[in-house]
Formats: structure tokens, sequence, C-alpha cells
């Protein structure tokens, strides 16, 4: 039996003759603990928060670079992310912590074994919905963690950490974003 969002998925799952059952989701509050204390390792070790939207715009700025070289350099946006040219842009600590979050995040669910190919939804919306859904929505966020000049773990877990009132300001403003909306979503979860 599998819930609707997998958090209790009792499914099992085979792997060379083997069965495995998920391992159950670690305890928030533990969690949220460990994650302050790699945003304090970050701050100690590297110098920097945490963050993942510089990573990608630094990735578009060198793609742009490989493309369109003069539009690139004229541009103010683009030069912020391909810096003064005597280093590589793409050995920027961000882009590093983002391809560390995709590896530790695969590692962490093969040892759960949670690792399978599915589409989380409710029972009353459809499979291309969803990813519609989830297109929209990630376009949304990206838009505004450009907006914010920060993404989720930026501006909210580095700024707030730093008592910022942007990342404070953000924070309220996605929790309170998110249960405004999830009154006109909720059908499609129940």
């Amino acid at each position: 039996m599998t819930s609707l969002t997998g958090i209790f998925s009792r499914k099992e799952l085979k792997n060379e003759g083997k069965v495995f059952e998920p391992k159950p989701y670690s305890n928030p509050y533990v969690v949220g603990f460990g994650l302050g204390l790699v945003l304090l390792s970050a701050f100690l070790i590297m110098g920097r928060g945490l963050g993942a939207s510089g990573a990608v715009s630094t990735v578009v700025a060198v793609g742009m670079e490989k493309i369109a070289p003069e539009h690139a350099a004229k541009n103010n946006f683009y030069k912020e992310y391909l810096g003064d040219g005597t280093t590589n842009p793409l050995k920027d600590w961000l882009l590093f912590e983002v391809i560390g979050v995709v590896v530790g995040g695969f590692i962490s669910g093969s040892l759960a074994h949670r690792i399978k190919r599915t589409t989380e939804k409710g029972p009353n919306v459809s499979v291309r919905t969803r990813l519609i859904y989830a297109f929209v929505g990630g376009s949304i966020m990206g838009f505004g963690a450009k907006l914010a000049r920060g993404c989720t773990s930026g501006l909210a877990l580095t700024g707030g950490s730093l008592l910022s009132l942007g990342g404070w300001a953000f924070m309220l403003s996605v929790f309170g974003g998110g249960y405004a909306v999830a009154y006109f979503i909720r059908r499609q979860w129940l």
C-alpha cells in the first residue's frame, strides 16, 4: 500500500531476489539541527553560507559566454558571474555545493531504499497535470529567486542566520504564500 505522498510508503522494493522496505524518513527536528551545523560549517570553512541559485546563474553565464561572447561581455548580469577572467567561474563554491547536494541525495536515497521512478501526486490529478504544475511552480520560484537575489537556501537560511530583514521577510512570505495557495489546490492531493 502506498500513501499519497510516499512518506509512509510500505511498498517493497526488489533487488536481486532480496526484498527491501524503504526506511522511515528522519526526524525533521534532528535534520533541521544538522542543517544548522552544515550552515555553521560552511561559514567557518568557506567563509560564506549556503545557496543554489548562484550556481545555476553561473552555469547560464558560462553557457552564454560560449554561445555569444560579445553579448556576455556587455551584460552586467553575466559579468557578475563570469568574474574578472583570471579564474574559471565553474570553480565556484556554490557549483560544488549543488553537485554535492545531488550526489548526497542520491546516496541517501539509495541507503534508504527509496530510489524509484515515480511521480508523487494525489488521486485527483494526472501525471501530466502534476508535471505541468511542478514546472510552473519551479519557474515561479526561480524567477522569484532572481528577483530576491537569492534562493530559499541562500536568502532564507543564510540571510536568516545573519538576521537579515530580507531573509526573514522572505521566509514569512514563503510560508504565508504556501498556506494561502494550499486551500485552492488541496483537492488535488486529498
